[in-house]
Order: C-alpha cells, then sequence, then structure tokens
C-alpha cells in the first residue's frame, strides 16, 4: 500500500511539476529570446535601411542610362556649334 500511495502522489503531482519545470525554463530562457528579438529587430531596421540604399542607387544609375539619349542629343548640337562657329571664323577671315 505505501507504494500504491507513493504512486498515487507521484502522478498526482506530475502536472504541477511539469509546469512548474516549464515556468523555470520560461524563466531562463525570456530574457536572452527578448535579447535576440531586439537584435533581429535591430538588424531588420539596417537591412531596410541598407535595402532602400541599393535601390536608391540603383535607380539613380538607371536614370543616368535613361539619360543617355538627351546626352548624345546634347553632344551633337554641340558638334554642330562648334563647326558653324569654326565655318563662321573662316568665313570672317576670308573676308579681311
Amino acid at each position: 500500500t505505501d507504494k500504491f500511495t507513493e504512486s498515487v502522489y507521484v502522478l498526482a503531482n506530475e502536472p504541477s511539476v511539469a509546469l512548474y519545470r516549464l515556468q523555470e525554463h520560461v524563466r531562463r530562457s525570456l530574457p536572452e529570446l527578448a535579447q535576440h528579438k531586439a537584435d533581429m529587430q535591430r538588424w531588420e531596421e539596417q537591412s531596410q535601411g541598407a535595402i532602400y540604399t541599393v535601390e536608391y542607387a540603383c535607380s539613380a544609375v538607371k536614370n543616368l542610362v535613361d539619360s543617355s539619349v538627351y546626352f548624345r542629343s546634347v553632344e551633337g548640337l554641340l558638334k554642330q556649334a562648334i563647326s558653324i562657329r569654326d565655318h563662321m571664323n573662316a568665313t570672317a577671315q576670308g573676308h579681311r
């Protein structure tokens, strides 16, 4: 009967022992988990900032590539203006 009583006692108290162990585990683990969460949030913010910077830089490069048509047009107009200037200078020197 002592063994039976002991078995009943152990069975009756086992859920509370399990809950106690769980509570102890949570109490020990929670500060570290909270620190990991804070670290992850900080890294996420830093990553988002870096992603924004890279996306902005990619957009700037794309805009430069897209504007190459305009640069070529300006280059052509400058060459044309230089040619006209040279022609005018040559004409002016011929009249002297």
